[in-house]
């Protein structure tokens, strides 16, 4: 089994563009650009890069989350919770069915690992 190399992580020059995010909560909603691999031999687990303009969004991932945040600042909110400043260089795990409100408050990029 080949080792996965996600190329340009730090520049995101690979990343396709998206649109807008589903939930949007600010005018113009926020849009997203991403680029995503499979995961040879790790089941319907996922990763990849994502990067996100400024605005805000509702959470819609049910499945848990690992994050790396390369760029960008942001808070996150979780429903019922006090909100989280998160920055370049934070690693964060988001448990399955966590959700909240996104506040983008730089353009935020990620390498991210959806696990099933």
């Amino acid at each position: 089994m080949p080792i996965t190399i996600i190329p340009h992580s730090a520049s995101g020059s690979d990343l396709t563009d998206d649109g807008p995010v589903g939930r949007p909560l600010s005018q113009p909603p926020c849009h997203t650009r991403s680029f995503e691999l499979d995961l040879e031999g790790a089941g319907q687990n996922r990763t990849g890069l994502w990067e996100c303009t400024v605005g805000s969004y509702e959470r819609q991932i049910a499945e848990a989350e690992v994050m790396h945040i390369l760029a960008g600042e942001c808070l996150f909110t979780p429903t019922g919770g006090t909100p989280i400043r998160i920055k370049t260089g934070d690693t964060l795990f988001f448990p399955a069915n966590t959700t909240g409100i996104w506040e983008i408050v730089e353009p935020l990029r990620k390498v991210y690992v959806i696990l099933q």
